[in-house]
């Protein structure tokens, strides 16, 4: 046979390809392969030297033995969980640590309470821009005089200055005195953009002061029942408040 024939039939021939391992099945083992008689050589042996060491690790093992981690672990569903410690607090840390919290959160709400009277003060209690307007009722005795009624003339001031609340001035001062203060309508305008702002952190103090005084009263009571007392829930916790309970009396010595 000439080296020309031979290497004809060899590019005639199909290469042989097993079939190749599905990956839902690799947890059952190596496929029966001719080419991979070593793989599943070595992984008979690995697990058959595996076994050996659990069954000699069962044999030597003392039935008197003990150590710590068998009171801290438990089986659940056949799986070792590890309990988790407990924190051992006194009833008289507890309150003590109560007390702490109620003392920070007064702190803070004192603290907020003084910057609201502070702000109160720059304000001076102004209408904010674009607020709801108040009411100002004037009496006469006609309804003649209710059609002819001059708000400016009664309150004897400019039509201009009549719709303001605060600042505003009579005639006769305006003419003895000159006007201060800015006139630009474009600086007034930021002004009371300004002053809007300010009574919106004002709006937000205060029910940042009120939802501290909440959260003091509710670390009260939860305070007061650490004690052994009886007491009864007369209503129940919600956001604005907290719970009530009515404790039953006992005269202390």
């Amino acid at each position: 046979m000439s080296a020309a024939f031979r290497k004809a039939a060899k590019a005639r021939q199909r290469p042989h390809r097993e079939r190749a391992q599905p990956a839902a099945r690799t947890k059952l083992g190596l496929l029966e392969k001719k080419k991979d008689y070593r793989l599943r050589a070595r992984d008979y042996h690995k697990k058959q030297n595996a076994l050996r060491a659990l069954q000699k690790k069962a044999l030597d093992k003392n039935p008197d033995e003990f150590y710590f981690k068998m009171i801290r672990s438990e089986v659940k569903d056949g799986v070792h969980v590890i309990k988790q410690p407990k924190d051992e607090i006194t009833p008289e840390q507890m309150k003590l640590m109560r007390t702490q919290d109620i003392k920070y959160v007064e702190m803070k709400r004192v603290a907020e309470a003084k910057k609201i009277e502070r702000l109160k003060a720059e304000l001076h209690l102004l209408d904010a821009a674009g607020s709801a307007a108040g009411q100002h009722l004037f009496f006469v005795d006609t309804e003649r005089e209710v059609r002819e009624f001059d708000i400016a003339a009664h309150l004897d001031t400019v039509p201009e200055l009549v719709g303001r609340v605060y600042n505003r001035p009579t005639i006769a001062t305006l003419q003895r005195e000159a006007v201060k203060g800015p006139t630009d309508p474009a600086h007034l305008k930021k002004l009371a953009q300004q002053r809007k702002n300010q009574y919106d952190l004002l709006r937000q103090r205060i029910e940042r002061e009120k939802a501290m005084f909440v959260i003091s009263q509710k670390i009260q009571t939860r305070k007061d029942l650490l004690d052994k007392t009886h007491k009864v829930k007369v209503k129940k916790e919600t956001t604005t408040g907290p719970a009530i309970y009515k404790f039953k009396f006992q005269r202390k010595r």
